[in-house]
């Protein structure tokens, strides 16, 4: 029998075989020992699995499909065409089929989708010693034994056990006694960012999945959680950088037609927005006829501006994400984000007003000083309020961050600007 590969080596494989074309990703792979060969195809993209199937023969595809984690199958059958991922259901064993459809049975990005139903369940009035036996007879085949579920005479939650905490305790001890009662669990429609973030928060090797009744359905395991966290900060990068739909494939997966349709929407959005600006410039017109060098001063204005309200926002986005700061917390936020603006005005102002005196006259230093005050102030506070107001109304909050604030800014900006300039310098 082949020894197992370590981790890096595999992890290393893995990346090798995910940068290859589909046909010689099938004939590397098929190179490899069969215990390695599990072993990589398990640490691929589920998009490069469904393509690395497709090159396989009906057998091996069975038999991988046969082999792979409740939960990873799902996610597997996700990125298939639906007549492919109903073939695959078909070709299962009964006793995978009836786990897979568990599993599919619950909301996608729910707990019920990324639980491993296959667990070990403890009765607190054993043994630790029955228990360890237990565990050695049954745990072969189980995600995890990080985390040993604890229930009661009519199978509902009455706590669980970390494995390091049995294996330490007296074997006379009733499991009972080292049993965390008040030990976190979730029902099977929370969102599974919230439980990787409970996770994340406890600092929890597995969390178990319960019922209406808190009878145990399955475990999410902290692997689960690591890939939900990684999953929903790609999706908060591309929404932030103005895709309307995050990839949900590898970036070498995705076709040029692919990329057009993840920009194009935000795209048009932001061109119709850059409209207004126009707009506003053609009605300031007379204005800007009067005093041409206003003009020099609107792209570093628009960009500070920019620039400040996408920092209020990438801020407050990311403390939405994790928890920092909820909905109960607008005001102080918006507040808080708004006092920062005035001091960047405040700094900005400072340094530019004798520049600009020195090298053109005292109202244009002031006109500019002044609408950077301003300018700053109302960015921020845009900034830091968009998020909240999003999230308050169902929307993630990454999409309206940098590119939908900053564009917002420049056409406000704008308007506060030549606002300014009409009143000082005209």
């Amino acid at each position: 029998m082949t020894p197992a590969r370590p981790k890096d080596e595999l992890t290393r494989i893995a990346a090798e075989l995910a940068h290859l074309p589909a046909a010689q990703r099938a004939e590397r792979w098929l190179a490899l020992d069969e215990e390695t060969a599990a072993d990589a195809f398990d640490l691929l993209h589920p998009w490069e699995q469904r393509e690395l199937l497709e090159e396989l023969g009906e057998d091996e595809v069975a038999r991988l499909l046969e082999e792979m984690e409740p939960d990873d199958r799902v996610e597997l059958l996700r990125h298939m065409p639906a007549e492919d991922a109903d073939r695959a259901l078909s070709g299962l064993s009964s006793a995978e089929r009836r786990l897979t459809y568990a599993l599919l049975a619950h909301p996608p990005r729910s707990a019920g989708r990324i639980m491993s139903p296959e667990f070990l369940a403890l009765r607190p009035e054993e043994t630790v010693a029955a228990a360890l036996e237990q565990v050695r007879e049954h745990g072969a085949g189980l995600e995890t034994l990080l985390l040993l579920p604890v229930v009661d005479r009519e199978g509902r939650l009455a706590g669980a056990v970390p494995l390091t905490e049995l294996v330490c305790a007296d074997p006379e001890r009733p499991v009972a006694e080292v049993t965390d009662e008040l030990y976190p669990a979730v029902d099977p429609d929370t969102d599974q960012e919230r439980v990787a973030r409970l996770m994340h928060e406890h600092d929890l090797v597995a969390v178990p999945v319960v019922d209406a009744e808190r009878r145990p359905l399955g475990i999410v395991t902290v692997d689960d959680a690591i890939e939900v966290l990684e999953h929903e900060h790609t999706e908060d990068i591309h929404r932030a950088g103005g895709a309307s739909e995050p990839l949900g494939i590898p970036y070498r997966a995705a076709s040029v037609g692919r990329l057009v349709r993840a920009r194009i929407g935000w795209l048009l959005f932001l061109v119709a927005t850059g409209a207004v600006t126009v707009s506003v410039l053609d009605a300031f017109e007379a204005t800007l006829g009067k005093v041409v060098t206003l003009t020099l001063f609107v792209p570093v204005l628009i960009g500070t501006g920019g620039n400040c309200g996408s920092q209020a926002a990438t801020t407050m986005t990311r403390a939405l994400a994790v928890g920092d700061v909820t909905l109960r917390d607008v005001v102080p936020a918006v507040l808080k984000e708004t006092r920062v603006g005035l001091l960047l005005g405040l700094l900005f102002a400072a340094l530019g007003l004798p520049v600009i005196t020195a090298l053109w006259s005292l109202d244009i230093a002031a006109t500019v000083s002044l609408s950077l005050l301003a300018i700053c102030t109302w960015a921020t506070t845009v900034g830091a309020a968009l998020p909240m107001l999003s999230q308050r109304l169902g929307v993630d909050p990454a999409v309206v961050s940098a590119p939908v604030v900053s564009s917002l800014v420049d056409a406000t900006g704008l308007v506060i600007y030549l606002a300014i300039a009409r009143a000082i310098v005209l």
